[in-house]
Order: structure tokens, then C-alpha cells, then sequence
């Protein structure tokens, strides 16, 4: 009794698709296929959109890093901590709001 609904048995396979055909019926079957092929087309198209999106991110900062640094260069130490400092007072300025 017990061995009817193991996974292994192929019985259970045909009668779950037995059971599928009769409640959708066969016209609606091939219907029903292409929507999943369709979602999972879509699902695969939108992680590559991530993918590409996560690394055109990751670049970025890169090159405005790379930008920043040799701007930086170019300033002497008082000029970047009175700038730091004026930054500073703004934040604590706008907190206080």
C-alpha cells in the first residue's frame, strides 16, 4: 500500500498527470505550458538586469574614486579639514531641524 507513494514509483507519476489532464483539460494544457515558459523567460531575463545592474555599481565608484584622488592631491591638509569642518557644522545644522 505504502509503496504506491513512494517518488520512485512511476505509477504516482501517471496518475498525477492523469489528475492534471482531467481538471485542466487538453486544450488548456498547451496553454498552460507556454505561460511557464514565459514567466521563467522573464525571470531569467530579470537577473540578468540585476546582474548587470549590481556591476555597473560596483564600477562606478571605482572611477570616481579614481577622479577624486588625484584632485585630492592637488589640495594641501588645511584646506581639506577646514572643508571637513564646514561639512561637519552643515550635518549637525540640518540634524537639528
Amino acid at each position: 500500500m505504502f509503496s504506491l507513494f513512494l517518488p520512485e514509483n512511476p505509477m504516482i507519476w501517471i496518475l498525477i498527470v492523469g489528475v492534471i489532464f482531467l481538471l485542466f483539460g487538453g486544450s488548456r494544457l498547451p496553454q498552460l505550458a507556454k505561460a511557464l515558459g514565459q514567466s521563467k523567460r522573464s525571470f531569467k531575463e530579470g537577473l540578468d538586469e540585476s546582474e548587470d545592474k549590481g556591476q555597473e555599481q560596483q564600477e562606478k565608484p571605482v572611477k570616481v574614486i579614481a577622479e577624486n584622488k588625484a584632485s585630492l592631491e592637488s589640495i594641501d591638509d588645511e584646506a581639506l579639514f577646514a572643508e571637513a569642518h564646514r561639512r561637519a557644522r552643515l550635518q549637525g545644522s540640518e540634524n537639528k531641524r
